[in-house]
């Protein structure tokens, strides 16, 4: 019998701490934990749902991530989804599959004919910051900050809690969580799109 895969979540939790811009109650809650596994169970035991999909987007590899951000948007559909959103989510979701420059660039260049308010355009952005440059080609490489994937994605998906019916957002929240286990363990983190 083989070991399953490694949490993809198990990472030292002080180095993204800075990054979580948490309240001083979260803040006291996860100091002395080890790990981003650790520190999201103790947020999701407080209830600090919005705070936990935070740090699962700074603890959680980029490719991984911003997959976890397009399964968000997918899990809540809105049935007027501007065409250029949906090309986004398509971008983003070619990227994760294929991370190479051309569609790193294509994600972004499909973020672009978005209005930048939906999860679809922001999963785009999260891939095009993933690394590379952010200069046009051709121009000096200007590389985006280490933690820009994460907080694109962390926008996105706590857009998608809120899309259509904000009263919904903490049941969301649990099943976007739900997705991101089952990414951080190696699965596809698919979930059922809502119906209506």
């Amino acid at each position: 019998m083989s070991n399953p895969p490694p949490n993809k979540l198990a990472i030292p939790l002080a180095p993204i701490l800075p990054r979580l811009e948490l309240d001083a109650e979260c803040a006291v809650l996860l100091g002395p934990l080890p790990d981003a596994v650790a520190g999201l169970e103790a947020l999701v035991g407080a209830r600090k749902l919005p705070e936990a999909m935070r740090l699962i987007a700074h603890a959680m590899p980029k490719r991984e991530v911003v997959w976890w951000g397009c399964m968000c948007a997918r899990a809540v559909p809105d049935p007027a989804q501007p065409a250029p959103d949906a090309e986004a989510l398509t971008a983003a979701e070619a990227w994760v599959r294929k991370p190479d420059e051309a569609n790193r660039r294509a994600a972004m260049a499909a973020a672009q004919k978005t209005a930048f308010r939906t999860p679809e355009a922001w999963a785009a952005v999260a891939a095009f910051w993933s690394g590379g440059s952010m200069s046009p080609e051709g121009q000096p490489d200007v590389p985006p900050a280490e933690h820009l994937t994460a907080v694109a994605v962390a926008g996105g998906v706590i857009i998608a809690a809120l899309r259509g019916n904000p009263a919904r957002a903490p049941d969301r929240f649990l099943r976007f969580l739900e997705s991101a286990r089952e990414i951080a363990a190696g699965g596809a983190g698919r979930l059922a799109p809502e119906g209506g």
